[in-house]
């Protein structure tokens, strides 16, 4: 069920603790100004997200993670339906990877707090209630 919550966070931008407050102050991943700009906390549960300074460096984990497996995806498309050559291969994968970069960047960066900090239905609940 947890992965769902993860999901959830990661598609919609959201805390991973409250999924009501925005973790990026910009919603388009490709304004590459604002690509990195986070809020310091969430506005709704007061979630700091960066528990100490360097914490997202262990995002670019993730990051490796998510590029591999698009590395894999993209290796299967290919031989399944395009049969490129080589350079076709590397110059398509390529072009792909520098599309996905500030996708990658902001979903490796929310699986990241996920892995920290989990979902809390009461207390996403509480600041609905006092919101009303």
């Amino acid at each position: 069920m947890k992965i769902f919550y993860t999901i959830y966070s990661m598609l919609f931008n959201k805390c991973s603790r409250c999924h009501q407050g925005d973790v990026f102050t910009h919603k388009n991943p490709y304004d590459l100004k604002n690509m990195f700009s986070m809020h310091k906390s969430c506005e709704h549960c007061n979630l700091v997200y960066q528990r100490e300074p360097g914490f997202f460096y262990g995002a670019m984990y993730v990051s490796y993670a998510l590029s591999s497996g698009w590395f894999t995806i993209w290796y299967v498309f290919q031989n399944l339906f395009l049969n490129l050559d080589t350079l076709g291969f590397v110059i398509g994968f390529c072009a792909s990877i520098v599309v996905m970069i500030p996708l990658s960047i902001r979903w490796s960066r929310l699986i990241w707090l996920n892995f920290f900090y989990s979902y809390k239905k009461e207390l996403a609940q509480k600041t609905e209630s006092n919101a009303v």
